[in-house]
């Protein structure tokens, strides 16, 4: 079968590895069907890594995908060949402290695809076909495109990222970065009540994708760093600020923008940062990190599923496995690409 592996920066391949054997007790045979190139997975490809996270063996990029039910194994019920299935990327061992603590996106002993953490790396899902545990698969509702199904996991980090917000029925809303993470954000802030929503980017292009995804105003934040002035009036005019983009610059207008006991909530994963802590302590402001998901995972097929949102705009391009080079490189390409997917099948 075929898989996509990277070796180091700049050297993705697309191997030919041995066909998976016949699933297990509580197992099941996945048909990979699409797959989304994540940030994570240009990091990989571009830099060998992020921060401390190097490759240190070839690791099969991939942790958004989907694909179809082609084998079950003993007593697995609730699933059929042909479904569709999302596929959950993140296995919590269920044992440690913060697992036992109810915080499984925490776990000390995660196993989340694609991810090289940890050693032996998380072979990803960017494979022709895997073996998966029956309970991380979601069956997907009918007439649902293989590609809409791939985006529950991205979908499902800003399920959860809009939880750690607390109500938003009412509120004025900023997403800060409209990147794929950032629009998906838009379109939580929106299914959770928010009466605006305003996206902001450096960039024009995202935003387009951001107006098709629920925001009611955007803004080109460019280089002068004025496109917000009019929500910095008084003590701020932001209930909730969203940054997708983790860049100091981004992380301190939104404190400007932020009225008195509005909440920060910090999505994208940048660098230290000098803190604008006067801004938190003056206006009592609360700031809440958001890693990863748990339950949000079902909750975003479900969404997905019923068809009570469409993503469909975030998916700008999909190319077949064999133009994977070609496809990676575009992703990384901000003024062309949003989604950038990969079809197996």
């Amino acid at each position: 079968m075929r898989t996509v592996v990277a070796h180091a920066a700049h050297d993705l391949r697309l191997e030919d590895r041995p066909d998976e054997a016949g699933p297990g007790e509580g197992e099941v045979l996945v048909h990979v069907a699409a797959g989304g190139i994540c940030g994570s997975d240009l990091h990989y490809y571009h830099n060998g890594g992020f921060g401390t996270v190097r490759l240190r063996e070839p690791m099969i990029l991939g942790h958004e995908a989907s694909g179809t039910v082609a084998a079950l194994g003993k007593d697995v019920t609730g699933l059929a060949a042909g479904d569709l299935v999302a596929i959950n990327p993140s296995l919590p061992c269920g044992r440690c402290e913060e697992c036992q603590r109810g915080f499984r996106n925490h776990c000390n002993d995660m196993l989340f695809r694609g991810s090289a953490m940890r050693f032996p790396h998380a072979q990803g899902l960017f494979r022709e076909a895997l073996i998966v545990p029956a309970h991380l698969l979601h069956p997907v509702g009918p007439g649902v495109d293989a590609g809409l199904a791939a985006l529950a996991e991205p979908f499902a980090v800003c399920l959860h990222a809009v939880k750690q917000a607390g109500s938003l029925l009412g509120k004025t809303v900023l997403v800060s970065g409209c990147g794929p993470i950032g629009c998906l954000t838009i379109a939580a802030a929106r299914l959770a009540g928010a009466q605006r929503v305003i996206a902001c980017d450096v960039v024009a292009e995202p935003l387009k994708v951001a107006e098709r995804l629920g925001a009611d105003e955007i803004v080109i934040n460019g280089s002068d760093s004025t496109g917000l002035d009019r929500y910095k009036a008084g003590e701020g005019r932001i209930d909730v600020a969203f940054d997708c983009s983790g860049h100091p610059a981004a992380v301190a207008t939104a404190t400007e923008c932020l009225r008195p006991r509005g909440t920060l909530v910090a999505v994208g994963l940048g660098g230290a940062i000098t803190f604008p802590l006067p801004s938190v302590v003056t206006k009592e402001l609360v700031v809440v990190g958001s890693f990863r998901f748990d339950a949000e995972f079902g909750e975003a097929v479900g969404l997905i599923s019923s068809q009570r949102v469409d993503l469909s705009p975030l998916i700008s391009h999909t190319y077949p496995v064999d133009r994977v080079v070609e496809a990676f490189d575009l992703a990384g390409d901000r003024s062309q690409a949003m989604k950038v997917q990969l079809a197996f099948r």
